[in-house]
């Protein structure tokens, strides 16, 4: 089979993009040079790569199999191109991660500090919910993953790294907000404003209600912390959030955080890559800014 590495690089880049006009950008070559490498590739493995519906890109089984492949393959060559680099006395390259939304409020800090150190290490940093990390994360699509609940069907390499304590807020006004000592049970009547199914804080804080068999009234599901913290402010219900996310919150001054007994939940952030999956030497850097900016940042 006569493949180039080049091809690859250019079936990574319509996996990643879905469309030939974006790879063909991506490769700095014209879309009908693209497309005739692409058909190039599907000849010489002998089998359609994908096919398009509705002037949709869909791969195919084997094209999946192939695009996973190219991943690896490029994976390996970046780590080959930042240890010669390192060799040579340079730190250059690049660094994917993925990361859970929530961590969007320490994770720039960290970023910030590291690229100061490192000004040619270029960084493509990806914001999803839980379930959009995790199916980068099925199909190896990053150096690394932030997140506060890792998945338990797939085979993950899985270190804790900071803790993640979630809370309960109320508006200011409420009637518990200057209590000191409150049972949940005592919110059994009150309306909750959650994040949205498959959110790691939603998780979490299932896992905890049922230990304590208690079942949140739920008014609304919400898909970011910061709705979650306007409702609450504006009186709609109690909330539960990461104490990661009131940071700085330019509301605090209308929200009260509770005080529960048996809180705050303690969850934690886990750095996860793929079971088996070799750090290139930048991921590495990274990986121990990370443990060491999170001294910084603890919350407790």
């Amino acid at each position: 089979m006569n493949v180039t590495f080049k091809q690859l690089k250019l079936f990574k880049a319509l996996a990643d993009t879905g469309s030939v006009t974006a790879a063909a950008r991506i490769m700095h070559i014209t879309q009908p040079t693209a497309s005739m490498q692409l058909k190039e590739l599907a000849s010489a493995v002998g089998r359609p790569l994908f096919e398009i519906i509705a002037k949709k890109i869909y791969l195919t089984a084997l094209g999946n199999e192939l695009a996973a492949t190219a991943w690896r393959v490029s994976s390996e060559w970046e780590c080959f191109e930042q240890h010669v680099a390192g060799i040579n006395g340079l730190t250059k390259g690049n660094l994917k991660i993925a990361v859970v939304s929530t961590a969007k409020y320490f994770i720039p800090k960290m970023l910030g500090s590291f690229c100061e150190k490192y000004p040619d290490i270029d960084i493509a940093l990806e914001v999803l919910n839980r379930d959009g990390v995790i199916k980068r994360l099925e199909q190896n699509m990053d150096d690394m993953y932030i997140m506060s609940m890792p998945p338990l069907n797939i085979e993950i390499e899985d270190e804790v790294f900071m803790p993640n304590p979630l809370v309960i807020i109320a508006a200011k006004h409420h009637k518990l907000s200057n209590k000191k000592s409150i049972e949940l049970n005592e919110l059994k009547n009150e309306r909750f404003i959650l994040r949205e199914l498959g959110s790691g804080t939603r998780t979490a804080s299932a896992i905890e209600f049922k230990k304590k068999k208690f079942e949140p009234n739920i008014r609304l599901e919400l898909g970011s912390n910061e709705s979650i913290k306007q409702s609450v402010a504006a009186g709609l219900g109690l909330g539960l959030v990461s104490m990661h996310a009131l940071n700085d919150y330019p509301y605090l001054e209308n929200i009260s955080i509770l005080s529960i007994n048996d809180f705050p939940i303690h969850s934690s952030w886990h750095i996860v890559t793929s079971t088996g999956k070799k750090l290139s030497p930048i991921a590495k850097i990274f990986h121990d800014h990370l443990l060491t900016e999170a001294k910084n940042l603890m919350i407790t």
